[in-house]
């Protein structure tokens, strides 16, 4: 595999790009709206100067990736030589479904259909195309760059050769494959989002501030950053969201989201993207 689409300039999506494009793959970012492939495209090449501050590549190396990665504002334009293509869009399986139909009516009959997604169950994603055999879950890490870890999940009727291609792919962008099966929430968010949620409870019944929190969370638990801030990182309403989709496809309610996080997403307090969540930025 050597061609890789990446589908939704966002968070997700640009860091995507910026990894598989580092180590030397073609890739195609698409997006619809062209000011998010400049605000991507931005954000890339303000990340690759924070690595050439660090050393971890050179001016040289720049240009070479900037040069691996050609932006489109179609589906149909950005899949036709795909031997992998990746949705990395908004965290709703209506839109990822309509986005996967696309994928599998443009992209060639080899493609491989991979979704970021972290929480939405990859068998329901590959029911809207004619090739669920090929579909997967690469579900990265935000910061895409730094973080190691990619979670692969095997849908259903995922083929045991798409899994092991995934898996050496991932390891030649130098991460960490786990492969978990399709479960509501795979492993990350099943375990991290009732932490969250538990965290946000805690607040809201006056346990203690949000600062004490994340700091017990912090010196006691060796976590790199507290709960509550992790949570504004995410995105509130992305906290929001998959909890929903783990509460209703456990059936179970103690995934239901605090009251106080639907409240503050009501209000539009999302986080750091809002600029207020349960910080100030």
């Amino acid at each position: 595999m050597k061609n890789i689409t990446v589908i939704g300039a966002g968070t997700m999506g640009n860091g995507i790009a910026h990894v598989f494009a580092q180590k030397g793959f073609n890739v195609h970012l698409v997006d619809t709206q062209a000011a998010a492939l400049d605000k991507a495209m931005a954000t890339i090449k303000k990340n690759i100067d924070r690595q050439i501050a660090k050393g971890i590549v050179s001016e040289e190396d720049k240009q070479r990736i900037l040069q691996n990665i050609t932006c489109f504002d179609t589906i149909e334009l950005g899949v036709q030589k795909a031997d992998l293509a990746i949705e990395a869009v908004t965290e709703n399986s209506n839109i990822k479904k309509t986005i996967f139909a696309a994928i599998d009516l443009h992209a060639p009959a080899h493609c491989i259909l991979a979704s970021n997604t972290s929480s939405i169950s990859i068998a329901e994603l590959a029911s809207a195309t004619k090739r669920p055999q090929q579909v997967i879950g690469m579900h990265f890490m935000n910061p895409v760059p730094i973080m190691k870890l990619v979670e692969i999940i095997n849908g259903a009727a995922t083929a045991n050769e798409v899994t092991e291609k995934i898996v050496s792919l991932t390891k030649a962008i130098d991460k960490i494959p786990c492969v978990v099966k399709d479960f509501p929430g795979f492993i990350a968010n099943r375990i991290l989002m009732p932490m969250i949620n538990e965290a946000i409870y805690a607040l809201s019944e006056g346990v203690s501030d949000a600062a004490t929190i994340d700091q017990i969370m912090k010196l006691g638990m060796a976590h790199p950053m507290g709960p509550l801030q992790l949570a504004d990182y995410i995105g509130l309403d992305v906290c929001k969201n998959i909890l929903v989709i783990m509460q209703e496809g456990f059936n179970n309610i103690k995934y239901a989201p605090c009251p106080l996080l639907v409240n503050m997403v009501a209000a539009g307090k999302l986080g750091i993207k809002t600029g207020e969540g349960f910080y100030k930025y």
